[in-house]
């Protein structure tokens, strides 16, 4: 029986790409908006404008992961922008249990590279080198896993 006394915690997740896996360390921007429309007609008794909803707002999706010698699977995907055409991947985003089992799901359909950031680098840090991935898409669903 789930623990539902805590929220689940947001650093175990998985996340599959075109078929395969990749272990990413962040992954922001599932964010959705809706435009609000407004209207009043003249003859309204009433002295404000009626909303209704509109259209809606995706965010990009930035992923972001370490960097490894011979991986080039970002650079690949972004280089197959051409003229109007672009290999369009479907991506599935799991936050996981203690078992490892997917307990809320993303799927976001139509994706592609918008924008890829090689990682900085410094002399003096102590840290991993870290690329960035910013990927546009047309929509995703969300599913609470029982």
């Amino acid at each position: 029986m789930p623990n539902t006394d805590f929220p689940i915690p947001k650093f175990h997740f998985s996340v599959e790409w075109g078929g395969t896996k990749i272990a990413f360390t962040e992954v922001s921007g599932l964010n959705k908006e809706m435009d609000v429309i407004e209207h009043r007609v003249g003859s309204s008794p009433e002295f404000f404008k009626k909303k209704m909803p509109g259209l809606q707002k995706l965010s990009n999706i930035s992923l972001k992961r370490g960097v490894f010698a011979g991986d080039n699977e970002f650079y690949q995907w972004y280089n197959t922008v051409a003229m109007n055409t672009v290999e369009r991947r479907n991506i599935t985003i799991s936050l996981l249990n203690e078992n490892h089992s997917p307990v809320v799901v993303w799927k976001v359909k139509d994706c592609f590279i918008v924008s890829l950031k090689c990682s900085d680098m410094k002399s003096d840090a102590n840290e991993a080198a870290i690329d960035t991935v910013e990927i546009a898409n047309h929509g995703f669903t969300m599913e609470h896993v029982a």
